[in-house]
């Protein structure tokens, strides 16, 4: 290995830790590490390890939208719902460094169920939106797995 790859495999690292932890641009850090080694190592193998990775990466990122939002939409959940979690995900990401952006998130979406259908039914709408979430953060987490590994099999037959 080289002192490249092992730099590409840090910052693909972050970047799956991004999908994680939504403070980075996780699955673009992937695609834009993989870019970085398919330039450098100029190679036919390299620039099919950057093309599989591309095609993955955009199918888990289409698919991430597609499949909690029917979730979402069987559930009830609107989207105004998601855009005040957001929100308070945000402002809780600056009041309580990171850890508040989870329950800015979860504060959000409970406070506007709990407005849209009343005090009963807003915790079960509230665990249907964080599933919906977690699922969404899962196939992008694939996707970028799938994406290192290809790469990872990229550096090991060049």
């Amino acid at each position: 290995m080289t002192t490249l790859d092992v730099l590409v495999g840090i910052a693909i690292a972050i970047g799956i830790a991004g999908i994680i932890v939504p403070v980075l641009p996780g699955t673009l850090l992937v695609l834009g590490a993989i870019l970085v080694w398919a330039v450098q190592v100029g190679t036919t193998t390299g620039w099919v390890v950057f093309a599989v990775a591309t095609v993955l990466l955009a199918a888990g990122t289409v698919v991430k939208y597609l499949v909690p939002g029917r979730r979402l939409k069987a559930s009830g959940v609107p989207n105004r719902t998601l855009l005040v979690g957001a929100l308070l995900a945000f402002v809780g990401f600056f009041v309580v460094p990171v850890v508040g952006m989870f329950i800015g998130f979860v504060l959000g979406v409970y406070v506007a169920e709990r407005a849209r259908v009343g005090g009963a039914q807003a915790w079960p709408s509230t665990v249907g939106a964080l599933k919906a979430v977690g699922v969404s953060i899962l196939i992008e987490l694939v996707a970028a797995f799938l994406a290192a590994v290809t790469w990872a099999v990229g550096v090991a037959t060049t």
